[in-house]
């Protein structure tokens, strides 16, 4: 039996993800999703990284600043931190790496933008997760299953686009 390669296993993995990823139970967070669906592949399981991306999803949980600045897309927030696990490998980042690992997550947030005309996750699912009633309206809108899950689906495609030369070095 031949060693499945990283690229192979991406593959596999989103081909599952736009089969199902709309209807899973339980998948209906942005960030976790995007994050844990790249960890799977590179093989880390742990459910602290499922739980600490909970609350990135939803704009940072609906966050709007004083200055009406509001929270990005989980997905892209997710796609963020997949991006800096990829590319640390598995050390803590360097400091003289750190700009490398930004300049990374910056070109994937604007190829985000590019693609889909905003990062801010109210503007792209029309959702105020500030407002309480905003996560009862995102369900039963089914808003995870008409739109946001293919917000996911896109960012793991781009982080494995992106970081390609990285996983197949440090991560196959």
């Amino acid at each position: 039996m031949s060693k499945l390669t990283i690229q192979q296993k991406f593959k596999d993995k989103l081909e599952e993800l736009e089969a199902n990823l709309a209807y899973q139970k339980g998948a209906n967070n942005c960030a976790a999703s995007t994050l844990t669906n790249i960890l799977d592949v590179i093989g880390i399981e742990d459910f602290h990284y499922y739980n600490m991306a909970i609350p990135l999803a939803g704009g940072f949980g609906g966050f709007r600043s004083k200055n009406k600045w509001k929270g990005p897309c989980g997905a892209v927030c997710g796609g963020c931190a997949a991006i800096g696990i990829i590319l640390g490998g598995q050390e803590k980042i360097k400091d003289k790496d750190m700009a490398k690992v930004y300049l990374k997550a910056a070109e994937f947030v604007e190829n985000f933008e590019e693609q889909f005309g905003s990062t801010t996750c109210q503007e792209l699912c029309g959702i105020d997760f500030g407002d309480p009633h905003g996560y009862i309206e995102y369900t039963t809108k089914k808003i995870w299953e008409k739109i946001c899950h293919k917000y996911v689906i896109w960012a793991i495609k781009e982080v494995q686009r992106l970081c390609k030369r990285q996983l197949k070095k440090i991560w196959s």
